[in-house]
């Protein structure tokens, strides 16, 4: 199936509207200590898709992460990728061949890939996993799972990992209509808590990195405030102060400030490769709350997306469905409350490279595991 992988440099991965398989992301991680490597791989579109008969060959690339799990160990971690999504009868296979290729590039030491896959939920296709109301029930469990992307593997060998990094639920929401249209489709409550913002006073400015401990100051707030894990201010430096304009996939960062008579609101990130708009990172104030600064920061942050020529806004990560219990569930809520389509993905998929010491460490990261919100 993959007749031909290829090394490259990342300053030439191809332009794509997922930040995470840019040269962007690359050099935000490289800032965080981390290396990365880029791939070319070559395989026919008839392996691909079913039901296709071109013979041409599909050339497709991949970013990958090199990260250190201990002194001696190392995964290849692929960030929402690869972008290109198989048909369903060909995802196991395109995997397996893909891995087996990256393995000679690979460290010695690394023991596993995991995919972080973008692509569309197989269980998010089937109206069996969704109740009469429309919710989705959510995927079934590991082992169905891994047989159903196995069926056609030589090796047998993905598994299902015990987290996901990266969101693996989103709702895309389309840029291509009118302000009226968007506005129309929101819920009543959103919409009225909008204009709302606007009647208070409420201003959202667009900051540069002098103002970075603005951002902070909120989003240290809303980190102790929701219990997740503290990212140091050199994190969000990285985010914002990276372009890579001097490659084939760069971005634009903003980082967007509500606030009223001065004091600051509520902030986020919004970040933007090819025509994908996405609101990254989030952070807001425990005062004056009925400001409603976050509605009036999300609408300028779209009307901001649509300025610079985005066709989708990606509202990175919500819970899967409106479950009080789950730890997302107020941002499915405030999300939701904006109109789009909420997107299951397949979250992340493990290869192991040796597999017992994958076997021990996916069992390490089972008794350690906690909810990612990055």
């Amino acid at each position: 199936m993959i007749t031909d992988i290829d090394e490259k440099n990342i300053k030439q991965v191809y332009k794509t509207s997922i930040i995470q398989q840019t040269a962007y992301w690359s050099e935000v991680k490289k800032l965080q200590g981390l290396t990365s490597k880029a791939f070319n791989f070559k395989t026919r579109q008839r392996d691909l898709f079913v039901d296709c008969m071109d013979n041409s060959y599909f050339i497709g690339d991949l970013l990958v992460i090199i990260q250190s799990i201990d002194k001696n160990h190392c995964i290849a971690y692929v960030p929402y990728g690869p972008e290109v999504e198989p048909s369903e009868e060909c995802q196991g296979f395109f995997l397996e061949q893909l891995s087996e290729g990256l393995r000679d590039f690979l460290p010695n030491n690394c023991i596993m890939i995991r995919y972080d896959l973008s692509w569309e939920s197989l269980w998010a296709k089937s109206e069996i996993f969704y109740a009469p109301d429309g919710t989705w029930l959510g995927a079934p469990d590991y082992g169905i799972q891994e047989m159903r992307l196995n069926i056609n593997t030589e090796n047998w060998r993905l598994k299902k990992a015990n987290t996901n990094i990266l969101p693996s639920n989103t709702i895309f929401l389309d840029l291509k209509r009118n302000d009226d249209w968007l506005l129309s489709t929101m819920k009543p409550k959103t919409r009225y808590n909008i204009r709302l913002s606007s009647k208070k006073g409420v201003e959202v400015h667009l900051l540069g990195l002098e103002s970075l401990g603005i951002w902070y100051k909120l989003y240290s707030e809303t980190a102790i405030r929701n219990n997740f894990v503290l990212h140091d201010i050199s994190y969000f430096e990285a985010i914002l102060s990276t372009k890579a304009n001097d490659t084939l996939s760069p971005a634009d960062v903003y980082l967007l400030i509500a606030q009223i008579d001065n004091k600051p609101l509520a902030a986020m990130f919004l970040v933007i490769s090819a025509q994908r708009a996405t609101y990254l990172y989030g952070a807001s104030s425990s005062e004056n709350r009925n400001y409603m600064a976050t509605y009036s920061l999300q609408w300028q942050a779209m009307l901001l997306a649509k300025e610079k020529g985005c066709t989708e806004y990606d509202f990175f990560g919500v819970s899967p469905q409106a479950d009080p219990a789950h730890p997302m569930y107020g941002l499915h809520r405030f999300k939701t409350g904006f109109g789009g389509t909420i997107y299951h993905r397949m979250g992340c998929w493990d290869y192991p490279l040796d597999e017992i010491k994958y076997k021990y460490y996916a069992s390490t990261e089972f008794r350690n595991q906690s909810y990612h919100l990055v």
